[in-house]
């Protein structure tokens, strides 16, 4: 029943289950086009790793120290040190110019050495055969790479080498070149000059006679600015103090060099920074001292000549006591004077000064003992010379920057109500100090004019004799912690090798294998996916609904009379497989009649016809062969019979049936001409002279093979299944599109055609492509089965073939769909 029937017309939405193994086995067999795709991907990997100039990454790491002590933290006002540390003006200061500047110093990277190989060009740095002095006072032209060659044993030539196609493989830059320096013979430690270069070429090892290599001079601007820009500093975790440095060279000793050079520099900047209070206290010390010097000799000179002229020997003891509480008290008040001097000098630089407090005195370092004067003026250094750290990095509107003027304005502010509070208290001291002294020299006026007079010299002599021993002391002091002093920070690890990160070899060569697989498979992917025709037995299976009776193969014979002209042929052992399949269906019946059929025109079902029943013939049945493709008719040509008179005739009564019916050259087969194209062949068939020429062949004849249009086309072929008996329709491999058999299936799904069945033509043989180990469907029999066999070869006839393109179709049918 037509509604128990299911309506397949959208089978092509329906999901189906994915044949693992059969995909294996039909991508597997593009095996050649893998193995050159990916040999291919290994050569240009390997050629490109060869003529690729390498880079490697070179490491070190510093240990960046806490400097911040309890009490600063207790004695801030403003909280300004209870955040936690933090290391990003370390990572600005490592990666600024400033700072490349100085690990540039001593490198001598402002000339780059090249040797050229067969493969390509290498940078030589400390293996360079000779040593370019360039003069740092001349502004030298940064110049292109530069040609040396030896002509003898002490003398050179410089040329300039012309760019190459290849060129983009090297190492060396490209720029102009000093034309005032070329083809000149120069001597090694000669000065070569112009009016834009300035150096002198030692020699470092021998080199022979003709022996080249080349040279670059950079502007010392550019390198610092390259190099700066090279460095990548981070944290090497997130809860530790440890900054990695890391750089990407193409030399690893020149690289390791610099990142060495960079971490020294760092040091000994902050070294630098935290020995710059000593080194201004050490300068204060330095003038007040000689200063006082002058004062004391002056002093002692006058002592001398008044004892001179007076001719004392010594001072009566009676006054002794007074004489030293006068100078306890004067030294006392010098004492004073000093202190205030330095809390008014606070003051003024306070006031004076910007932002920038670095050179300021500590009080601790003068003798003043106020602890909480000493913490905020330490602090407040400590602050000031992050700031200056940070701006030689960043600008003044850096948000870091901000906030270290905030905390510099609280503790100025703190500073300055601490030392109002000193000078006032220093004030009264010295007020009495004053009194006490103004009573002792009461006591002292009581002595002898001349006495009097040496005393007050001898007073004003010890008082700068005791200030100029306790600068002493203070410088001392001062000399011994900056001899003392270390930075906070320190080098952790050394860079000391280089690990190889471009070209990634190991990975370049996966991917390539990767990529040489898998980019021809996906091609093959979209090919197979795009293309809308039938290419084997399991898609056709998949598609078309309809049972799967034989597969004939391809025929790369001349002649269309196959199974005639060549009996033992591998094609024509398929068209037997498929009169044995016959056979078996409507066997009862005394006369078969057989309808081949197709979708469109040159799917090959004329030529199945007329081998079909030339099969049926040389099997001993009685075979008329009869074209009904009145539109286009071939058998008449395929045949080599008239085709004046035929079915076109008797069907409109100019021909009797014995006159269309043509007897071959071959025993039992005939054929009925389709004869001269009627106007309207689909009306003609349908006459009922149609149905009783038929039934009049039943009694003649033992096959009867009707050779119709295209299905597809045309709607003839409708009409005369009903005459048939089995229907075959034929199906070629890479010419069939799919969406042709939509009408074929809706015609079975509904009923609508009976006894048919699908025949694969065309199947192309060479390397077993179709055999999916059990994968074809229907009675027949596959011929390719046995093509691979090596003994087929003496049980059936070769395929025609040119013996000059023999290994060119063995290789194309690798690649065959």
């Amino acid at each position: 029943m037509i509604e128990d029937k299911v309506d397949i017309s959208k089978f092509q939405d329906e999901v189906k289950p994915i044949d693992i193994k059969y995909y294996l086995i039909k991508y597997s067999r593009y095996w050649p086009l893998y193995v050159t795709s990916i040999f291919l991907g290994l050569i240009i990997t390997f050629l490109f790793h060869r003529y690729s100039v390498e880079e490697y990454e070179v490491q070190g790491s510093i240990l960046i120290k806490q400097n911040s002590s309890p009490e600063m933290k207790i004695l801030d006002r403003s909280n300004i040190f209870s955040g936690s540390y933090r290391l990003e003006n370390d990572i600005l200061l490592l990666t600024s110019k400033n700072l490349a500047a100085e690990a540039l110093k001593d490198l001598n990277f402002n000339v780059t050495y090249y040797a050229s190989t067969n493969i390509k060009e290498v940078e030589l740095y400390d293996q360079s055969p000779i040593y370019v002095e360039v003069d740092p006072e001349f502004p030298q032209m940064e110049m292109g790479e530069i040609t040396f060659t030896m002509v003898s044993e002490d003398e050179f030539v410089l040329t300039k080498e012309e760019s190459g196609f290849f060129d983009f493989l090297n190492a060396k830059a490209a720029g102009p070149v000093d034309e005032a320096i070329l083809n000149r013979t120069f001597r090694f430690g000669e000065q070569i000059v112009s009016d834009k270069s300035k150096f002198t070429i030692h020699k470092v090892k021998n080199i022979k006679p003709k022996d080249k290599l080349s040279f670059v001079v950079h502007n010392t601007m550019n390198i610092i600015d390259e190099y700066s820009r090279a460095i990548v500093v981070r944290p090497i975790n997130s809860y530790g103090t440890v900054l990695q440095v890391t750089m990407v060279t193409k030399v690893v000793e020149k690289g390791r060099d610099y990142v060495n050079a960079l971490m020294d520099s760092y040091i000994e900047y902050n070294l630098k920074e935290k020995n710059q209070m000593t080194e201004n206290t050490l300068s204060f010390l330095d003038e007040q001292l000689y200063i006082v010097e002058d004062s004391l000799k002056a002093v002692e000179r006058r002592m001398l000549n008044f004892k001179v002229q007076n001719k004392l020997m010594d001072i009566n003891s009676e006054f002794g006591g007074v004489l030293g509480n006068m100078q306890t008290l004067e030294d006392q008040i010098q004492t004073i004077d000093f202190q205030l001097q330095y809390y008014k000098s606070l003051q003024t630089y306070l006031i004076e000064k910007g932002k920038d407090y670095s050179d300021i005195l500590a009080p601790s370092l003068v003798g003043i003992d106020d602890g909480l004067l000493n913490s905020l003026v330490s602090n407040l250094i400590a602050v000031s010379l992050n700031r200056r750290s940070l701006l030689s990095v960043v600008n003044e509107t850096h948000p870091n920057v901000k906030e270290l003027d905030d905390q510099i304005s609280k503790l100025r502010e703190n500073i300055f109500e601490n030392i109002n509070n000193l000078v006032q208290n220093t004030e009264n001291r010295k007020n009495q100090a004053l009194v006490k002294l103004e009573q002792e020299d009461n006591e002292f006026a009581k002595l002898p004019k001349a006495e009097s007079d040496y005393m007050g010299l001898s007073r004003e002599f010890k008082l700068r004799e005791n200030l100029y021993n306790y600068l002493l002391e203070k410088r001392a002091e001062a000399g011994i912690a900056k001899a003392s002093n270390i930075s906070d920070n320190s080098v952790l690890d050394y860079a000391r090798m280089g690990s190889l990160i471009f070209p990634k070899k190991a990975q370049n060569y996966g991917l390539a294998f990767g990529l040489g697989l898998f980019i021809p498979l996906g091609f093959l992917l979209i090919y197979h996916y795009l293309n809308n025709k039938i290419v084997d037995q399991v898609q056709l299976k998949n598609v078309l609904r309809i049972p799967l009776l034989g597969t004939i193969g391809y025929s790369t014979k001349e002649t269309n009379l196959l199974v005639q002209d060549h009996p033992k042929s591998m094609v024509t052992e398929s068209f037997r497989s498929l009169r044995s399949a016959l056979f078996y269906i409507e066997s009862e019946k005394a006369c078969k009649k057989i309808l081949i059929t197709s979708s469109v025109s040159g799917e090959g079902k004329t030529f199945v016809s007329i081998n079909l029943a030339s099969a049926m013939a040389l099997s001993g049945k009685k075979t008329l062969l009869i074209g009904l493709d009145l539109r286009r008719p071939k058998i008449s040509e395929y045949l080599g019979v008239k085709s004046e008179t035929g079915l076109s005739n008797y069907l409109i009564g100019k021909a009797e049936r014995d006159e269309i019916i043509v007897n071959t050259a071959f025993d039992n087969l005939s054929v009925v001409p389709s004869g001269p194209i009627p106007p309207n062949p689909a009306e003609l068939l349908l006459k009922d002279k149609m149905t009783e020429f038929l039934n009049s062949l039943d009694e003649d004849f033992d096959v009867i093979v009707m050779d119709t249009p295209p299905i597809g086309l045309v709607s003839e072929t409708m009409d005369l299944m009903r005459f048939s008996d089995i229907n075959l329709y034929i199906v070629r491999q890479d010419y069939t599109h799919k969406r042709y058999l939509l009408m074929i299936n809706d015609l079975y799904a509904n009923d609508q055609v009976d006894n048919i069945y699908a025949v694969f033509n065309g199947l192309k043989a060479g390397v077993d492509v179709y055999d999916f180990g059990g994968y074809n469907y229907g009675y027949g029999y596959n011929y390719s089965y046995m093509k691979r066999n090596e003994y087929t070869g003496t049980y059936y006839d070769q395929e025609d073939r040119k013996e000059g393109a023999q290994w060119l179709k063995k290789f194309l049918a690798k690649f065959r769909v």
